[in-house]
C-alpha cells in the first residue's frame, strides 16, 4: 500500500494524491506541489469546504510544497469583507497556514483585461449586444447547436472599441457581454461561446469603483491558477464538463497551464451543502445566523463544540473519490466523540433527574470519592466528588416495569453508581398524580468504588450527582439542522424550507445539575 506521511499517520493515496504522487515521481512540474483553496467570499464556508481545504492545504504538506489561500471576489454584488474575514478565521482555526501567500482574483483584474484585450486581438473574442435571455436561446440544448449571435462577425477593431467602452463604464448593467469565440456546435455547451465579461456598475469591497466590467468565474479560475503558477488546480466534480474551457482559454493565450483534477463535493445527511441556501435561512431569520449551532458552518460546528482535529479527521476518513454520495451526520459526530473522548476531561450531569434516597447510607454523612477526569488520557489525573445519602440520576435510567433488554436501574435490581457503591432499588414513591417522585434504594458499603469483592456481574452503570453538592448548569442541546435526512428532496412547486427545521434547544430541555 502506498503511504504519504500525514502529521503523525500514514494516509493512503486518494487518486488525487496518487496523480500528484505521480508527477513528483516522474519530475513533472519540476517536481513542485502548489495547491489553492479558492472560495467565494460571498457566505461563510461549512464543513463540505472543509474537505477542499484539507485536501489543498493537506496535500501541499505532504509532498512539501505550497498552499494559497485565494479569494475569488469576482462578483461584487455579493460578496463582502464578512466574509473574507469570517473565511481567513476559520481556515486558521482549522489548523492550516498559507503564509504569506493571500491573493485575491481582483489583484489580478488588469491582468485579466489585458488578457481579453489579446483574445480579442487574436479573433478569438467579440462583443455581444445580446441579452442573457437571448444568449440562453441561441446557445441551444444537448441535442440542437446553438445560434451564432449577430453580433459574431463583429471586426477586431470594433471588438476592441467597444470592449474598452465597457470598460470605462460607457454601457449600462446587462447591456454587452465580452465571449469567447470557439463553437456553437460543441457538444458541451460550456463551450458555446462562453461570457468572458459583464457589465456590472457595482462597488467592489477591495477595488471600489475602479471597475465597472467583471470577469465570470470560468475566464478567471484558469488564469489566477496560471498566475500564481499553481500545479495541481483541484475543483469540485461540477466543473468537470468546465475543464475543456478552462484548457481553452490558457492554450489560447499560450500561457503556464496546470491541470485542473476534480473530486466529488461533500453531502451530508440532515443539512445542506449550498451557501445561497444557507445564506437564505440567515436571511429570512430561520436561523439566528451563519454560527447558529446547527448551521453546518464552520462558524456553527464551532460554536456547537467540535474541534478543528475532529473535522480534520472526518475529511480523512471520508477521503475523496470521483463520484457523488451523501455522508451520514452520525460520522461526522463520531469523529468529535473519538476527538473529545482523548482531550475531554469528564464531569457527571444529570438533565432530567430523579430523587434517589439510600435509606441505609448515615444521615449526614458526606464522603469523597475519587473519579477518572479522563479515562482515555492517563495524564488526566483524577478528581474527588461528593457522596450523599440524597443523590439524582437520569430518569431515564429508571423503569418501574422494564422490558427484558433494559439492564438499568428497576425494583429489585442492582447496578453500578460510577466511581460510588452498588446500590438496589427497594422502593418507589409516586406523587399525587401518579408519577415517580423519587426511589428508596439501599447500598452495599462493601463496593466503595463500584466494584464488587464477590465478582458478582452488574449489567449497568449510571452516573449521577449528590443532590445536596450539585451545581446548577444551562445545557444546550442541538438537534439536526432537518428533520428530514435530505432536504432538499421536493415536490415539485417546493422548496428545502417545507421541510420542518428543528429548533435551536432540541430535545432532553435546558436545565441540568452537575458535579
Amino acid at each position: 500500500m502506498t503511504t504519504v506521511e500525514n502529521e503523525n499517520t500514514p494516509t493512503k493515496l486518494d487518486f488525487v494524491r496518487s496523480i500528484v504522487a505521480e508527477d513528483s515521481k516522474t519530475g513533472k512540474w519540476d517536481s513542485r506541489v502548489h495547491t489553492r483553496f479558492p472560495p467565494e467570499p460571498n457566505g461563510y464556508l461549512h464543513i463540505g469546504h472543509a474537505k477542499s481545504i484539507c485536501l489543498n492545504f493537506g496535500i501541499a504538506k505532504e509532498f512539501h510544497g505550497k498552499c494559497n489561500l485565494r479569494f475569488d471576489d469576482t462578483n461584487p454584488a455579493k460578496e463582502g469583507q464578512e466574509y473574507v474575514d469570517s473565511i481567513i478565521e476559520d481556515v486558521k482555526w482549522l489548523g492550516w497556514d498559507w503564509e504569506e501567500r493571500l491573493y485575491f482574483a481582483s489583484s489580478y483584474f488588469q491582468q485579466m483585461y489585458d488578457y481579453a484585450l489579446e483574445l480579442i486581438k487574436k479573433g478569438k473574442a467579440y462583443v455581444c449586444d445580446l441579452s442573457p435571455e437571448e444568449t440562453r436561446d441561441h446557445r441551444g440544448t444537448l441535442t440542437e447547436p446553438g445560434r451564432e449571435s449577430p453580433y459574431r462577425t463583429r471586426s477586431v477593431e470594433e471588438n476592441l472599441d467597444l470592449f474598452k467602452a465597457m470598460k470605462i463604464g460607457a454601457f449600462a448593467d446587462g447591456a454587452k457581454t465580452l465571449k469567447a469565440k470557439i463553437d456553437m456546435a460543441h457538444p458541451n455547451l460550456n463551450m458555446r461561446d462562453p461570457v468572458m465579461y459583464r457589465v456590472l456598475h457595482a462597488s467592489h469591497h477591495r477595488t471600489g469603483d475602479d471597475w465597472c466590467i467583471y470577469p465570470l468565474y470560468d475566464w478567471a479560475h484558469g488564469l489566477e491558477d496560471s498566475l500564481e503558477g499553481i500545479t495541481h488546480s483541484i475543483c469540485t466534480l461540477e466543473f468537470e464538463n468546465h475543464r475543456p474551457l478552462y484548457d481553452w482559454f490558457l492554450d489560447a493565450l499560450e500561457v503556464y497551464h496546470p491541470q485542473q483534477i476534480e473530486f466529488a463535493r461533500l453531502n451530508l445527511t440532515y443539512t445542506l451543502m449550498s451557501k445561497r441556501k444557507l445564506l437564505r435561512l440567515v436571511e429570512e431569520g430561520l436561523v439566528s445566523g451563519w454560527d447558529d449551532p446547527r448551521m453546518p458552518t464552520l462558524s456553527g460546528l464551532r460554536r456547537r463544540g467540535y474541534s478543528p482535529a475532529a473535522i480534520r479527521n472526518f475529511c480523512k476518513t471520508i477521503s475523496v473519490n470521483k463520484f457523488n454520495s451523501t455522508v451520514d451526520m452520525a460520522l461526522l459526530e463520531h469523529c468529535l466523540r473519538q476527538d473529545l473522548n482523548k482531550t475531554s476531561p469528564r464531569v457527571m450531569a444529570v438533565l432530567n433527574p430523579l430523587k434517589i434516597v439510600m435509606t441505609n447510607y448515615p444521615e449526614g454523612q458526606v464522603e469523597e470519592l475519587e473519579a477518572i477526569n479522563n479515562p482515555e488520557d492517563p495524564d488526566a489525573g483524577s478528581r474527588m466528588v461528593p457522596f450523599s445519602r440524597v443523590i439524582t440520576i437520569e430518569r431515564e435510567d429508571f423503569m418501574e416495569d422494564p422490558p427484558k433488554k433494559f439492564f438499568r436501574l428497576a425494583p429489585g435490581r442492582e447496578v453500578r453508581l460510577r466511581y460510588a457503591y452498588l446500590i438496589t432499588c427497594h422502593k418507589v414513591i409516586k406523587d399525587g398524580e401518579g408519577q415517580i417522585s423519587e426511589l428508596h434504594c439501599t447500598y452495599d458499603p462493601q463496593t466503595r468504588g463500584g466494584n464488587a469483592p464477590d465478582g458478582r456481574r452488574i449489567k449497568a452503570t449510571l452516573h449521577w450527582v449528590s443532590e445536596a453538592h450539585a451545581l446548577d448548569a444551562e445545557v444546550r442541546l442541538y438537534d439536526h439542522l432537518f428533520a428530514k435526512e435530505n432536504p432538499d428532496d421536493v415536490n415539485e412547486g417546493e422548496d428545502f424550507r417545507v421541510h420542518k427545521i428543528n429548533s435551536g434547544r432540541g430535545t432532553g430541555g435546558l436545565d441540568a445539575i452537575f458535579t
